[in-house]
């Protein structure tokens, strides 16, 4: 029987409580010792949060970033089949869209004027795709919006823009760098071990080619995300390596700018609907979330400062509780969010500044409005109310993608019938 403070953290797993005074020592855990920490259940499990929420107060303190960006995804058609991927569709199916160049940078521009500083560029590979779409994609929007950020543009898609051109891969990203691109978002990854990947995408880009364009991009002074698809057929043991292989790379480069994990939603994605692996799950659980949120930043604190949710994925009252287990960051208002909707998220697919706002104060902590770099644009103390424009708008202003897959303006042609 529990009957005072003492007695119940006398009930504190010894191997746990190690690991865990380690990480507030500051010392590197290792991949086993986070693999330690998935298995923490009763008093241990709420202790593995109470450390990763210390950890992210020493390293960022009581700010929790956002920033104002757009989604564009310009086309939904790929070469690739991968089973955890709703979004995509064969060059063959009458709901392929295609984006032109206009209709492209008339988003960005809207955005800008809404006051974004992001837009966030990633799409599919379609086939027999023009090498240098990518970077008169880049040159268009910089032309009319020389100051927003371009955040675009995945691993998978440097690779194939290099195949498409018939260059490496550091001379594809030189030129990306020319044409305007200022991150890579570090998507992609999913589970950074060969054989998995192989199970789940078979014919995506491989775990060296990964690391081969992100280091190359880091070398270059572009900056990128990282992240990791969790909760489908991977282990935890997956997930921990894959989290201290990012850390390997971020003591060789310092080129991650934040690690976001992405929760696998289930319900439309092939390889779950057709069960074509055995023991496939739904996602994480809701503790596992936690957990691994929280095994992120006590692995990657000493490297990596930024953890970002995604609440596109979990919700906006999860997201609360994620902000009290390590992570630090709220991610982007998106406005147009067509990856995990497609896949069959429930949360929507624009967050106004003001509701993340709201969310941050209402858990006590100080939100403030940040760049792609990460640093503060302004922060949003006290009680006083500010206001967007962004705050003002219609979600039906900017269509959705069930929309946008109807329009025939917009309809993939596909070049081999040409």
């Amino acid at each position: 029987m529990i009957s005072n403070i003492d007695s119940l953290f006398k009930n504190v797993d010894p191997i746990i409580a190690e690991i865990l005074n380690d990480a507030l020592s500051e010392k590197e855990i290792s991949a086993d010792d986070g693999l330690a920490l998935f298995d923490a259940q009763g008093i241990d499990f709420h202790l593995v949060g109470i450390v990763a929420d210390e950890l992210r107060r020493r390293r960022v303190g009581d700010i929790v970033s956002y920033v104002v960006n757009r989604n564009i995804n310009f086309t939904n058609v790929c070469i690739k089949q991968c089973g955890f991927c709703a979004f995509s569709r064969d060059f063959r199916e009458e709901e392929g869209y295609f984006l032109p160049n206009e209709e492209i940078v008339r988003r960005a521009k809207e955005a800008y004027q809404l006051g974004a500083t992001e837009v966030c560029i990633q799409a599919g590979l379609p086939p027999d795709m023009d090498g240098g779409l990518y970077e008169k994609i880049c040159r268009d929007i910089k032309k009319e919006i020389p100051d927003i950020h371009i955040h675009g543009f995945s691993p998978e898609e440097i690779l194939y823009g290099a195949t498409r051109s018939n260059v490496s891969i550091e001379e594809f990203l030189k030129r990306m760098k020319q044409a305007g691109v200022n991150t890579l978002p570090g998507t992609s990854a999913e589970i950074l071990d060969q054989k998995l990947r192989d199970k789940i995408s078979p014919g995506r880009i491989s775990v060296k080619e990964w690391e081969t364009v992100i280091k190359n991009a880091h070398r270059m002074g572009i900056n990128t995300t990282s992240t990791m698809m969790f909760g489908h057929v991977e282990t935890l043991e997956d997930r921990v390596k894959h989290i201290a292989k990012l850390r390997e790379i971020q003591k060789e480069t310092g080129g991650f700018t934040e690690f976001v994990p992405l929760n696998f939603i289930h319900t439309e994605a092939p390889m779950y609907k057709h069960e074509l692996h055995e023991g496939i799950r739904q996602g994480g659980s809701g503790n596992d979330v936690l957990l691994t949120h929280a095994v992120a930043r006590i692995m990657l604190n000493n490297f990596i400062d930024n953890i970002q949710m995604s609440w596109v994925k979990e919700g906006q009252k999860m997201s609360q509780l994620l902000l009290m287990w390590g992570a630090n960051d709220f991610g982007g208002t998106l406005i147009n969010e067509s990856i995990s909707i497609s896949a069959g998220s429930e949360y929507g697919q624009l967050l106004r500044p003001k509701e993340i706002r709201r969310m941050v104060k209402e858990i006590g902590r100080i939100p403030a409005e940040r760049n792609t770099h990460y640093n503060i644009l302004k922060k949003f103390e006290g009680d006083e109310e500010a206001e967007d424009k962004l705050d003002n708008v219609a979600d039906t202003q900017f269509g959705s993608y069930v929309e946008l897959i109807k329009i025939n303006k917009f309809n993939y042609e596909n070049p081999r019938k040409q």
